[in-house]
């Protein structure tokens, strides 16, 4: 049975990635809200957004043969809906322990959705023979953008932050079933082996180097959606809307990158252009650290969206196109190494801001920067051209 618009397959990618960020973006901006429920600090409400961590890490390693054998197709129709359902559950929590356990059904669907939607616009992108990989997580970050700020009105008016996500809910099944109703997978890479990839990729010198080029942007990114309206509440006692447009502007400077990053990447080196990206991060983590007023508050999360934009797509090309082994254990390597940093970082940057202050859980990121800085040039060596065939 097919249902919903009949999309060509990079619009389809493009949907699956806003609507799946949608759907995960409702929730940030009313963690000030939930934080203040619960009436704990930020160290307790770190630990327990670890519970997403720890499911999706689980998802993530375990998750493709169960995939496989359901379908692309099925399996993602059912995880998005369900993903709102596990978010609007969770928000019901009254401690700790308890927002920990209900995320952790939430983070096996992130994992699972996460691995059809990023192998997904890889095949499509393999398939029409130009780059959509960078395009397709603008939109994820435009599906945060939006949901910031939708989460940001809703939370000035006063609607308390499970009543919000459950009205998420029929919203995320319509836009699910109306863009990828007639979803269909793209075929598998000719190039790409048969054989199963195992449960843990040993990482090699060269992918530590990748991971040091991208860590600062994994950490600096996740702080600023999980703690950003919490910054704003605590620093600048801002208004439940001006909490919330901090996560906005995070995730929607990051938009606006990713949609011009591929063609700055192909006009320029990649090493020139993780090195700018870098320089920028650096700047926007040293602004939130010092912010003397809202202002310049506002524009240090800018422009650690900008910073963070691009990195781990450029780390991830560089990793496949990496000639030491097959690239699809160059791949499994960095996406573990760097995904953990980036579920695991910030949440237990809550115990940072509870002991030292929540600047510092900006201000930290900037020595992973110039770690970064420093090992950028590992993106220009190594490389081997491709051709694309349709």
């Amino acid at each position: 049975m097919r249902f919903g618009l009949a999309l060509p397959p990079q619009i389809t990618v493009f949907g699956a990635f806003f609507i799946y960020s949608f759907c995960m973006g409702s929730l940030f901006p009313r963690l000030p809200a939930i934080q203040e429920a619960m009436g704990v600090g930020e160290g307790a409400l770190g630990l327990a957004l670890i519970g997403s961590a720890f499911g999706t890490l689980i998802s993530l390693t375990f998750a493709g043969p169960l995939i496989e054998r359901l379908g692309y197709r099925r399996t993602l129709l059912t995880a998005i809906p369900l993903l709102s359902v596990g978010y609007a559950i969770a928000a019901w929590a009254q401690t700790p322990l308890a927002l920990f356990l209900l995320l952790v059904p939430v983070g096996l669907l992130i994992g699972a959705i996460e691995i059809i939607i990023n192998i997904e616009a890889d095949r499509v992108e393999h398939a029409i023979g130009r780059r959509i990989m960078n395009r397709a997580h603008a939109f994820w970050s435009l599906g945060f953008f939006a949901a910031g700020m939708a989460g940001a009105f809703i939370a000035q008016s006063g609607l308390e932050p499970h009543w919000h996500l459950m009205l998420m809910i029929p919203f995320i099944i319509l836009a699910t079933f109306l863009v990828l109703g007639q979803f269909q997978p793209a075929a598998h890479r000719v190039q790409t082996s048969v054989e199963e990839a195992p449960r843990f990729a040993r990482p090699t010198l060269s992918i530590l180097a990748l991971v040091g080029v991208c860590i600062s942007a994994m950490v600096l990114e996740g702080a600023g959606i999980d703690w950003s309206a919490i910054y704003m509440r605590d620093i600048f006692d801002a208004e439940p809307f001006w909490s919330g447009f901090a996560v906005a502007t995070v995730a929607g400077s990051m938009a606006i990158t990713r949609f011009f990053a591929d063609s700055f990447v192909e006009r320029f080196s990649p090493v020139l252009v993780a090195r700018t990206l870098l320089a920028i991060l650096g700047v926007g983590s040293l602004l939130a650290y010092f912010a003397p007023n809202a202002v310049v508050a506002y524009l240090s999360f800018a422009l650690i969206g900008v910073g963070s934009s691009a990195l781990f797509p450029l780390a991830m090309s560089a990793a496949a196109q990496l000639t030491d082994r097959p690239a699809a254990l160059n791949v499994a390597a960095l996406a573990q190494i760097s995904f953990t940093a980036f579920l695991l970082g910030p949440p237990l940057l809550g115990f940072v801001a509870e002991h030292l202050g929540i600047r510092w859980t900006f201000g930290l990121g900037f020595p992973l920067v110039v770690l970064g800085f420093f090992v950028a040039h590992v993106l220009g060596p190594k490389r081997i051209s491709q051709t694309v065939t349709p």
